[in-house]
């Protein structure tokens, strides 16, 4: 009996993973911040994803265009990844969780175990 239910649990992965994988987050593009400060780009760099800033527009608190997050993420949810975010400039990893819609991102940078979090959101550049 456990070789039959195991062996239809094995048939049932195969059929069903392949649409799981088509269905994953993918927060890559042109994203701006809702506060109009930041234009960023969100694509593959090797086996990650980086954030890039495009243009920034009060730079006062030492954002600059060029600067970079390297992030390693792995899927949560069909529309949620998380996982860790590289910032060299401040030689700083944070926890970080990115949900994506159609038309919205929001990002939840953490520091400190968690204790220390900001929300962040954005939307599709035109």
């Amino acid at each position: 009996m456990m070789k039959t239910v195991s062996a239809a649990f094995a048939v049932l992965m195969v059929t069903i993973a392949p649409g799981l994988a088509q269905q994953s987050v993918d927060p890559t593009g042109v994203w701006l911040r809702d506060d109009g400060n930041a234009r960023v780009r969100i694509a593959p760099c090797g086996s990650n994803i980086c954030a890039t800033n495009l243009w920034i527009g009060d730079t006062s608190k030492g954002e600059e265009p060029g600067d970079r997050l390297v992030m390693s993420l792995k899927p949560k949810s069909p529309d949620t990844l998380t996982g860790t975010a590289y910032d060299a400039k401040r030689d700083r990893t944070y926890a970080i969780t990115v949900q994506v819609s159609d038309n919205a991102l929001l990002t939840r940078g953490c520091i400190l175990g968690g204790v220390l979090c900001k929300n962040v959101h954005w939307k599709p550049a035109k």
